[in-house]
């Protein structure tokens, strides 16, 4: 079964990364064979919480889809790109710049997924404005909310996971990786210009004519906007407190689209055809796939085979897990991965004294699965969201266009937190 499974896995890999076929009917085509040849069951794909689909993440896209296909109605969108392209001057390197810090940060409080869904809209309508390529700019957010979302607890799924295995608190990852991520930003601020070049050319007109806009013009809808923005300021609270509430993100995003929906009185076809369903079911199909190979224990084995070679070696251990870690995240989902490894990485801790080198396992695991989220196009659940609304709106990004330049942010993220968790975790401590 555990051939089979990877055998699949890999077949739809090569189909979603080659586009010989749609990235939907890659994974769905994937997932049924696995479940007609019963490597996988029912139980295993749509009730376990290990092997089968994440739930959560698929209800919290949903509810956050319509959330955000009622805000539409607002202008508020408009508003955000017309004063993000003034203030940036028109230039759209600027423009970039300032988009991928809003999402960073961001990120850094909200689900990742989450805000790149609010984001993404603006980007769109500010490079249209601008008569820009989005393409790149999209990357680049999304790269942006894959490493601010490091920063602390709540903003990436897998840090979640790591909480709740290792004990870490909101603080600790604040004080641990957030100092990261800062350096990781100013990095990544650097590269921009290198990673996109010849992306920056504006038409000096669509510039003039953009800066000559009044942003508040764009509102159109006021009252709707005071409805959405206290549904939004509920949800995000929710989203902050979630562990304090004991209520999951995915049903804080559900409950605030119920409560728009019910007070905004907007036409049901409006936000229904704002909802990504084919983005919800290549999840779906994703993570059956995934899955299956946790199922049949190849993750796990994988994982183990990096406990057992590191045992007793606290830096080597580290920074296998990092590599490892980042590697594997960007072929497979990073939350399964997280899922799988988090429990090797506990029994590692068992073995060491210094509470530092405990500490260093735990964040190279969370470093590696985050930035190594930007690897490919399917190795985070905001990339997946942020290609399938590009496709929408007529600017597809093609897998390889997405990995070329994931791979290399993922390498350069990578090499900086080497150093860091090594002198801070085995020099400085």
């Amino acid at each position: 079964m555990t051939v089979i499974a990877l055998v699949v896995f890999v077949a739809a890999y090569v189909l979603i990364a080659t586009e010989w076929t749609h990235k939907l009917l890659a994974a769905l085509g994937g997932a049924a064979v696995l479940l007609a040849l019963g490597v996988t069951d029912s139980e295993h794909a749509f009730y376990s919480h290990e092997t089968g689909i994440d739930w959560d993440v698929v209800f919290l896209l949903l509810g956050m889809m319509i959330i955000v296909g009622i805000l539409r109605r607002t202008g508020v969108f408009e508003y955000v790109a017309i004063w993000a392209a003034k203030r940036a001057k028109g230039s759209p390197l600027r423009v970039m710049i300032l988009l991928t810090l809003i999402t960073a940060v961001a990120s850094s409080f909200l689900d990742n997924v989450t805000t790149v869904l609010l984001i993404a809209p603006v980007t769109l309508l500010v490079c249209d404005r601008l008569g820009i390529n989005p393409v790149p700019f999209l990357i680049a957010e999304v790269m942006a909310s894959n490493i601010g979302g490091a920063a602390t607890l709540i903003g990436d799924p897998p840090n979640i996971i790591i909480a709740s295995r290792s004990g870490l608190t909101f603080n600790d990852f604040l004080i641990h990786l957030a100092p990261l991520v800062v350096i990781e930003l100013i990095v990544f601020t650097l590269v921009l210009p290198r990673l996109f070049k010849g992306s920056f050319a504006a038409d000096p007109e669509r510039v003039d004519d953009v800066m000559r806009l009044n942003e508040r013009e764009a509102i159109h809808d006021r009252t709707l906007l005071i409805k959405s923005g206290a549904v939004l300021l509920l949800v995000f609270t929710g989203f902050i407190g979630h562990s304090a509430f004991h209520i999951e993100p995915s049903i804080v995003a559900l409950l605030g689209a119920g409560l728009l929906v019910l007070i905004s009185k907007v036409p049901t076809r409006d936000y229904m055809s704002s909802v990504e369903w084919q983005t919800l079911l290549f999840f779906a199909g994703l993570f059956v796939m995934v899955g299956a190979l946790v199922k049949t224990g190849l993750i796990a084995d994988l994982a183990g085979w990096v406990g057992d070679i590191t045992n007793g070696k606290p830096l080597l251990a580290t920074m296998l897990i990092l590599v490892v870690s980042a590697v594997l995240s960007g072929i497979v989902d990073n939350i399964p991965y997280v899922a799988t490894m988090s429990p090797v990485v506990l029994e590692l801790t068992k073995t060491m004294s210094d509470p530092a080198h405990v500490h260093a396992l735990w964040w190279a695991l969370a470093a590696g699965a985050d930035f190594g989220g930007n690897a490919t196009a399917v190795g985070a659940s905001a990339n997946v969201v942020v290609i399938g609304i590009a496709l929408r709106a007529g600017n597809p990004i093609s897998f390889w266009e997405f990995t070329r330049k994931g791979v290399v942010m993922t390498a350069i993220t990578i090499a900086v937190a080497a150093p860091y968790l090594w002198l801070r975790y085995f020099v400085l401590a």
